[in-house]
């Protein structure tokens, strides 16, 4: 976390580079990435740049005058608790919801799609023993 008093994002400079997408002669590979064309290469502009980097920002100036207010204390112990609560012990074929990171992220007045669905597009696991292994690292 870098202290700043940013409200908006910075604006990326945008590139268009061949060297992406450039096979063994340093040429465009058209059989593999398709046409060539600047809407591809430079596909974000500044604008979406910045809304993808929104709630970086707004958390930042939100930490930045917590330290200025409080001391250093104040957001190193915010953080500190948003790294506990982040880390769920739940199982991962119950559904779930981590209101204790909404509360402390300022998101728990706001309604998301992600609170009416809870992830259930995609239908139950199939096997929950898999998935307790994945999850644990066994």
């Amino acid at each position: 976390m870098e202290p700043s008093y940013r409200i908006v994002p910075p604006v990326q400079p945008q590139t268009a580079s061949v060297a992406d997408t450039a096979g063994s002669l340093g040429l465009h590979d058209t059989f593999q990435y398709g046409l060539r064309s600047f809407a591809t290469e430079a596909s974000k502009n500044g604008f979406e740049s910045r809304l993808a980097n929104w709630e970086e920002t707004q958390d930042n100036l939100k930490l930045t005058m917590l330290r200025d207010l409080h001391g250093l204390h104040a957001p190193m112990r915010l953080l500190m608790e948003r790294r506990i609560v982040s880390s769920s012990p739940h199982m991962p074929a119950m559904p779930q919801s981590n209101i204790h990171l909404d509360i402390l992220m300022g998101r728990d007045e706001m309604l998301d799609p992600s609170d009416f669905f809870f992830g259930m597009e995609s239908g139950p696991p199939l096997n929950i023993h898999n998935d307790m292994e994945k999850k644990l690292r066994l």
